[in-house]
């Protein structure tokens, strides 16, 4: 494999060595281009594509790698290839769904050392961090925290506390977040067109800060997954409207599909409860129990009230399982 795109960074957004007290250039060699290819017939290939391209981080030097997971989720082949030139191929360790993270393993040495894991919080906003892709300071951006805050995404998830950088990175997925102690502070996922920069609205990333891998590492080693029980999954997407949570999409033959909910509903009650928004909506769900419980959900469609029980189910059996070895 090999990777010569060219992400056009602005040579002023570009981190410089002499600005920083670390050794800028062995952080930024830690981190590796991935390319993560995905059956056609995959249930994600036709939202997130069959052929995924962007970052991933060496966190140990016998070849792990910490990206983020839609990158190789359902993936039957993956492809690192670091600043040395060299090129491993990598099977997956482990998803976590609800974090976003995801682990590689890669098959052959990549001729880089891994970075030390820090902390995001050690990073307040307004600091300085440096958002790292594969290439060096000319594929790596120089941002400020903008904000750290609770994140819900319309495919049923959440992040207590995401970070929020400016500028964007042009290729943020799997980008490593540095902050100025030279550690691993996030995990770059998103491209967001408006955050507030002062008085300024301009384009930014989303960040998973590393503080979430912690708690659910070991178990991500040793059995490809976060611990416990998998949360119930509903496969609705729903979004913020007019104070309100409105369903906009449904995973076809998902469970809000099979129980007829319909885009346009409004979510009234996720049982005897009102949601306050996104997050809170996702967060009753998971309240009521693990995959698998029935989850009683009120809608209003069209000005009439109804009830209906979604039977939820584990995320994982609408995906097709790589093989990890």
């Amino acid at each position: 494999m090999t990777e010569d795109t060219d992400w056009s960074i602005p040579e002023a957004a570009q981190p410089d060595g002499a600005e920083f007290d670390f050794d800028l250039a062995r952080a930024l060699d830690s981190v590796v281009s991935l390319r993560a290819d995905i059956p056609e017939d995959a249930f994600t290939a036709s939202i997130l594509g069959t052929e995924r391209v962007g970052n991933g981080v060496l966190i140990r030097d016998n070849g792990l790698v910490l990206t983020i997971g839609y990158l190789i989720t359902e993936a039957e082949s993956i492809w690192l290839q670091s600043n040395t030139g060299r090129v491993a191929s990598a099977h997956v360790t482990a998803y976590d769904q609800s974090t976003g993270l995801g682990l590689v393993q890669a098959h052959a040495d990549l001729g880089v050392k891994a970075v030390e894991l820090g902390h995001a919080e050690a990073s307040p906003p307004g600091s300085l961090v440096v958002v790292a892709g594969q290439g060096g300071t000319t594929q790596s951006t120089k941002a400020r925290i903008l904000a750290k805050q609770e994140f819900a995404g319309y495919w049923e998830y959440v992040l207590d506390e995401a970070v929020f950088t400016a500028p964007a990175h042009p290729n943020w997925g799997g980008t490593g977040m540095i902050g100025l102690d030279g550690r691993l502070q996030g995990i770059g996922s998103l491209y967001l067109e408006e955050l507030k920069a002062g008085d300024d609205m301009s384009g930014g990333n989303m960040i998973v800060p590393i503080d979430v891998l912690y708690p659910i590492f070991d178990s991500m080693l040793t059995e490809g997954h976060a611990p416990g029980a998998p949360r119930p999954w509903l496969g609705m997407y729903a979004v913020d409207h007019d104070d309100a949570v409105m369903v906009a999409g449904l995973a076809r033959n998902g469970p809000a599909y099979r129980a007829d909910l319909r885009v346009g509903d409004i979510i009234e009650r996720i049982g005897p409860e009102s949601p306050k928004n996104l997050a809170d909506a996702f967060r009753r769900v998971w309240a009521l129990g693990p995959a698998g419980v029935d989850v009683p959900v009120t809608i209003n469609r069209d000005g009439t009230r109804m009830q209906v029980r979604v039977r939820s189910i584990d995320r994982s059996t609408f995906l097709k399982q790589p093989s990890l070895h």
